[in-house]
């Protein structure tokens, strides 16, 4: 699980954690880490699931890749929403 490190050297490190962190901040700091790797988890399901979309798709419907107007236009919009009085 940790590689090459062994029983003693996860308690040392448990316990500087816990000497820099205190025993207050631990919990609020693993809910934190929990919580982003469910966020990371869930956009490479996303991903994925966009992925096999565009693999189960095969036909010339999707855009392709020296068709760049799509990208374009989304950036002419964000363009036009960021400008002052639009």
């Amino acid at each position: 699980m940790f590689g090459n490190l062994g029983m003693w050297e996860v308690l040392i490190l448990l316990f500087i954690v816990l000497l820099l962190f205190g025993a207050k901040r631990l919990p609020e700091i693993g809910g934190a880490l929990g919580k982003g790797i469910r966020e990371f988890k869930g956009s490479i399901r996303e991903v994925e699931g966009e992925m096999r979309e565009i693999g189960k798709g095969g036909d010339s419907s999707g855009p392709r890749s020296d068709d760049t107007s799509g990208a374009q236009q989304g950036a002419d919009e964000r363009e036009a929403k960021d400008r002052p009085g639009s």
